[in-house]
């Protein structure tokens, strides 16, 4: 059995996900720390408590902003 496909885009380029993937499921594929990044779907901030429970969809437009520190 194959898994279907959907592309979201990722900051701004097209990026190949399984269907059913979550938010959080992403952030770990991509090696990110939560308490690092923040998250916008569609144009709507998500808060880090939901990104177990947000489920991407075909063409849904992510942003990850990676908070870096400087001095």
């Amino acid at each position: 059995m194959t898994t279907q496909k959907i592309t979201i885009e990722l900051n701004g380029e097209p990026f190949a996900l399984d269907s059913g993937v979550r938010l959080q499921d992403l952030i770990d594929q991509l090696n990110l720390r939560p308490t690092r990044i923040a998250v916008a779907l569609n144009r709507t901030v998500v808060p880090k408590a939901e990104y177990p429970s947000v489920s991407l969809k075909q063409n849904d437009k992510v942003e990850i902003v990676n908070f870096v520190g400087g001095g």
